[in-house]
């Protein structure tokens, strides 16, 4: 039996923050104490209470004044795109036609799946983020380097082979047969392999033939229990071209609603430009619009209406992500800041509280893995971030006036990056301090 005790400043979520000022939202500890035993939490508190259940040899790390969060959760990114990041395009349909197809071609060849895999995780841990949602390329092999790696790290990931057989290079293409049937063997070997999990994964309505979606839609039925990701209403010209190739459909949304994959295992990312009939479809089926602000912003995509979609009659279920490579940085701390200026844009406000919320409890419950991660409740697994707000000069300077928990969170979000990171665990093992 492996046990530790982390010493520091705690914060934990109990549920969404209803303002600035709602402290029965979140568990603070100023000198805090967490017991790690073989990669789970077995105690939270006081460090002294702590410190007191604990064996008196057991081993103890002090992060004091740095602030101890569960990690980061990124809900939609993709693997195969790190060297697409940063590509110069007008928007969505000409990035993917210039940069992202032909980049991802090349993960048909395993040692190249691999070697980005390796890069892929030690970005995630060089930033905090401990759980994602990912797409991998069209190719087994690419899925088989994402799940091999997190294996090895024993990361809780979430990831599926992408689904296509239109409207991409040839290089790019499976067949409604082919997507099945690998899809069905990714299943096989790394669901529930480690801390794996396999996602259902069509990339987008206008890659995938009416065929291909009802190969989709059988494999839904099928295991009813995976998670289903895809692209929703990212922008107008995508909007128009797939409700183009489905006109039997009232939306884009109904065009995945006929298919038996809109449901609350199933996450959407953008989701900018939603009728009001497709908002009251996706909260009456519990689905999840995932937010990817750093990409809406580089592409022109569009403003994501977060607050107006959560207050709603019937409000819609929200993630906030990366959407690497579309994304422009792998920080969800970044994410977090563009995220709050695109509120301001629309006239809303978007409390750090809340920021924090969304990255680590409120992702977790949009996965429905609120009992594994994205708290630090006694049971749960000891996937930890550990923030420092004095991290660079500039922030060492800010927080001589800061005052409040949270001012330290905005600043951290505001002008945070990787070296606020001060270590990243996963199953209670630090990982960050180890890489290059």
């Amino acid at each position: 039996m492996t046990t530790t005790l982390l010493r520091g400043r705690l914060l934990s979520f109990h549920r969404a923050p209803l303002s600035l000022t709602d402290s029965q939202s979140y568990l603070y500890e100023e000198d805090g104490g967490l017991l790690i035993t073989d990669g789970l939490i077995s105690a939270i508190g006081p460090y002294a209470d702590v410190k007191a259940k604990a064996a008196a040899d057991v081993a103890e790390i002090d992060h004091r004044p740095h602030l101890i969060m569960p990690g980061f959760i990124d809900m939609h990114l993709h693997f195969p795109q790190m060297q697409v990041i940063a590509s110069y395009a007008a928007n969505l349909l000409e990035w993917l036609n210039t940069y992202t197809f032909p980049e991802e071609c090349r993960f048909v060849e395993s040692r190249h799946a691999e070697r980005i895999a390796v890069h892929f995780y030690d970005e995630l841990i060089r930033h905090g983020t401990t759980t994602a949602v990912a797409y991998c390329s069209v190719h087994k092999t690419s899925a088989d380097a994402f799940f091999a790696e997190a294996m090895k790290r024993n990361m809780r990931m979430v990831g599926g082979k992408v689904m296509m057989d239109r409207n991409a290079p040839q290089g790019l293409l499976d067949t409604p047969e082919m997507g099945y049937d690998e899809t069905r063997q990714v299943i096989s070997d790394w669901h529930g392999k480690g801390r794996n999990h396999v996602a259902i994964t069509p990339r987008f309505a206008i890659t995938s033939t009416p065929a291909q979606m009802e190969a989709t839609s059988a494999l839904a039925r099928e295991f009813p229990d995976l998670h289903i990701q895809t692209h929703l209403s990212e922008n107008h010209d995508e909007i128009k071209f797939t409700c183009e190739l489905y006109p039997e459909a009232l939306d884009y949304t109904d065009i995945y609603a006929r298919y038996g994959l809109l449901g609350a295992k199933s996450l959407f990312g953008h989701a900018i430009h939603l009728s009001e009939r497709e908002a009251d479809a996706m909260s009456e089926a519990g689905a999840v619009a995932v937010h990817c602000p750093t990409s809406n912003l580089f592409l022109g995509s569009g403003l994501f209406p977060l607050k107006a979609l959560a207050r709603r009659q019937k409000p819609v279920r929200i993630g906030v992500a990366t959407d690497i490579g579309g994304g422009s940085s792998y920080s969800m701390l970044r994410t977090m800041d563009e995220a709050y200026k695109i509120q301001q844009l629309l006239g809303e406000r978007l409390n750090p509280l809340e920021s924090y919320y969304l990255m680590t409890r409120g992702n977790a419950e949009a996965l429905s893995l609120t009992d594994r991660i994205g708290t630090m409740e006694p049971g749960t697994e000891a996937d930890l971030v550990v923030l420092d707000a004095t991290a660079t000069p500039a922030m060492a300077l800010k927080m001589e006036v800061v005052k409040t928990l949270p001012e330290e969170l905005f600043l951290l979000q505001t002008m945070g990056d990787d070296r606020a990171i001060a270590e990243t665990y996963v199953a209670g093992v630090a990982l960050k301090a180890g890489l290059r």
